[in-house]
């Protein structure tokens, strides 16, 4: 849009896991406002926290409103069929490098909006209960809060017996490295369900790739970090995948570097095996490819080859002296 000559409308719609959608529109007449717009479903059904008219919690628009006020505002209501409308205006940043920043920001949009919702939410549940959170259709995961404590599980599947087997080894060493870290939070894996799923159905918690549980503290949903916790616990089975991934091609690459140096060093004992082969059968006989009976030894056997040769056409009678004058190396042929 800046970098056209002349303004032009445009108007756009974009999808995101297939179920986030995006609008962009902006006008010839009014180049300077761009409206986007986006509609997310609720991450659980289940919650009823407070919601103003747009759909949104209250504390999600506030959320929005302090993290872009510098050069977006809350259009109310928004959009038909979204549940969030920003006006942005991007002329009163001069410098390049601060539109590229709110560019930035603008493209987390997302994250803002799902991590105050996962805050409110884990609000919601006051001092104890178990709620199912779908941020990825197929994907859905439960968050968990007792007096003791808070934990998020995720019920693990994989269609593939090589991902399972990568995710089984990373779960384990996950939940190692947890229980050695003071600070970290709390990580376990099972193959059944936990104690905080019980009473849930059981096609949800039907898995191959066991449960996943993160122990959330008090300080990890407080202040700024509350946005961080949020974001990561929603893309934590993305970064399994992610994992799994790069764990395969890095497998396959150290695979092929193996096979390339097995097949350099079987076809440098081939080659070093027919050097031996020749410089043990010695010279051959010219007549035949492979070495055969009439092969003499003897410095002047080449002079000989072409005498008997030259008089001797016929191959098997040049054969016969051939030998002849292998066995009495005395005997002279006489010239063509």
């Amino acid at each position: 849009m800046q970098s056209a000559e002349r303004p032009m409308p445009v108007d756009h719609t974009f999808f995101e896991f297939g179920s986030i959608r995006y609008h962009v529109e902006a006008s010839a007449s009014d180049p300077e406002n761009v409206f986007l717009s986006i509609s997310t479903p609720s991450l659980s059904h289940e919650a009823s926290p407070s919601s103003s008219s747009t759909g949104l919690p209250e504390a999600t628009l506030q959320e929005t409103r302090k993290a872009y006020h510098k050069f977006a505002e809350v259009v109310e209501p928004p959009r038909e069929g979204y549940v969030l409308t920003l006006k942005l205006n991007f002329s009163g940043l001069t410098r390049p490098k601060d539109r590229v920043k709110a560019i930035n920001q603008v493209s987390r949009l997302q994250s803002v909006v799902l991590s105050s919702q996962l805050r409110d939410m884990l609000g919601s549940l006051g001092p104890s209960g178990t709620m199912r959170l779908v941020y990825n259709q197929r994907e859905p995961f439960f968050v968990s809060k007792t007096a003791e404590k808070m934990s998020a599980v995720f019920p693990m599947r994989f269609r593939d017996d090589t991902d399972l087997a990568i995710a089984t080894s990373f779960f384990q060493e996950l939940q190692e490295a947890g229980s050695s870290l003071a600070k970290a939070p709390q990580c376990s894996w099972s193959p059944i369900p936990p104690p905080e799923l019980r009473g849930e159905c059981v096609h949800r918690l039907t898995t191959n790739g066991g449960f996943v549980s993160f122990g959330v503290l008090s300080r990890h949903v407080r202040g700024k970090r509350a946005a961080k916790t949020a974001w990561i616990l929603l893309n934590f089975q993305a970064y399994v995948k992610y994992h799994i991934k790069c764990t395969r091609r890095h497998i396959q690459s150290r695979m092929r570097e193996r096979m390339e140096t097995l097949t350099q060093a079987i076809e440098g004992t081939r080659l070093r095996g027919n050097e031996d082969r020749t410089r043990s059968q010695g010279p051959r006989c010219p007549y035949e490819k492979a070495p055969h009976d009439c092969c003499y030894p003897g410095p002047c056997c080449m002079q000989t080859d072409l005498q008997v040769h030259a008089t001797f056409p016929d191959l098997h009678e040049a054969r016969r002296v051939a030998k002849i004058a292998a066995t009495f190396s005395s005997v002279h042929l006489p010239t063509a």
